[in-house]
């Protein structure tokens, strides 16, 4: 058991609308979860695991069942997942992932984003080289015998495990595998009777990069106006 790294967190930019952005994402990922596996979350595993990842932001129970049903409807809206590659300013590799009804409005939005703040939008695979598509189960260490976890895991695909802090400092166990064995760390852990504080996939970077403070505050608010995008779900980047 080490220390998991993780590229820095930007909670130096402090939104108003979190809370909000958060409920939207989950709301398209129930979306999505339903229209591909139905609207019961005991046989349809993608859909129980964003409601698992709403309770992680605290997203009230009848705001889930809500959007489950307006998933279900025949007026559900179709989202298509689209990932977007580009640099951001001093060579900073990103990933934009989103979820898009308009992918015209999207790839104009995201595009206006990266010139304003000197970067540039690639291509498919321009920069996804330099990341690596994850499962990642975010774990409470409260009585949890993590050693003992740990061999049990590495049965079920687990590539790595170590400890890391949650955004306001909480301690947390990081659980990683490749991902086309996510469905098999889920159930491992189910198995177990371990609720995951989220599991999610991530791209998690292979070669971080390191930056002055002035040069990586350039870089942090570019990452912090493409999640503020309303069709944006996640942003990956290389930033250490």
């Amino acid at each position: 058991m080490g220390r998991i790294f993780e590229v820095r967190k930007h909670a130096m930019f402090a939104r108003w609308n979190r809370m909000a952005k958060q409920f939207a994402r989950i709301g398209k990922d129930i979306t999505i979860a339903v229209k591909n596996g139905g609207p019961d979350p005991h046989s349809n595993p993608a859909l129980r695991r964003v409601i698992q990842n709403s309770r992680a932001v605290n997203m009230p129970k009848d705001k889930v069942e809500a959007a489950i049903k307006r998933a279900s409807g025949k007026d559900a809206a179709n989202f298509t997942e689209i990932l977007y590659e580009g640099y951001a300013p001093h060579g900073v590799a990103v990933l934009v992932e989103t979820a898009t009804d308009n992918p015209t409005r999207t790839v104009a939005n995201v595009r206006s984003i990266f010139t304003k703040h000197e970067g540039n939008l690639g291509t498919a695979n321009s920069v996804s080289f330099q990341f690596k598509k994850m499962g990642v189960f975010r774990l409470n260490p409260e009585g949890i015998d993590q050693d003992d976890l740990e061999l049990y895991l590495i049965d079920h695909g687990l590539e790595e495990m170590g400890e890391s802090t949650g955004e306001k400092g909480e301690p947390q166990i990081v659980a990683r595998c490749n991902f086309p064995e996510f469905g098999q760390m889920q159930k491992a852990l189910e198995d177990r009777g371990i609720n995951p504080l989220s599991a999610e996939h991530e791209y998690i970077c292979l070669t971080p990069t390191e930056l002055p403070e002035e040069q990586a505050t350039e870089v942090l608010e570019m990452i912090d106006k493409l999640e503020q995008d309303e069709d944006v779900q996640k942003v990956y980047h290389t930033l250490a």
